[in-house]
């Protein structure tokens, strides 16, 4: 069986990185780790930024596979979109990186 950290190639890695690399979206991981699925409304309310903001760093999540969404009708009819975290684990290691480093497809800098 393949290790969790294997799934992680080196562009994966670049993209949850960068998704991270963001103290608004670390807000957004932890509102939705402890509270469970949430939609945007109530998710921009409890961080406390607005829903177009909210939305671009939910975006570079759901691209960087950490969270999820779901477009759900209420029960009046208005549509609600739902996201929660995806469950994810890498341990960073230089050994991890090393490996990642080897699949990256950017080019380096000259």
């Amino acid at each position: 069986m393949k290790d969790e950290a294997d799934a992680y190639d080196g562009d994966r890695l670049l993209a949850v990185l960068a998704a991270l690399a963001n103290p608004h979206r670390l807000r957004v991981i932890a509102a939705l780790a402890a509270g469970g699925r949430n939609y945007v409304s109530q998710l921009a309310r409890e961080i406390g930024i607005s829903r177009p903001l909210l939305h671009l760093h939910l975006q570079k999540l759901e691209e960087a596979g950490l969270v999820a969404s779901r477009l759900e009708l209420s029960s009046d009819g208005r549509a609600l979109n739902y996201f929660e975290v995806r469950d994810f684990a890498f341990a960073l290691t230089p050994a991890a990186i090393a490996a990642a480093a080897q699949s990256l497809t950017t080019k380096p800098e000259p």
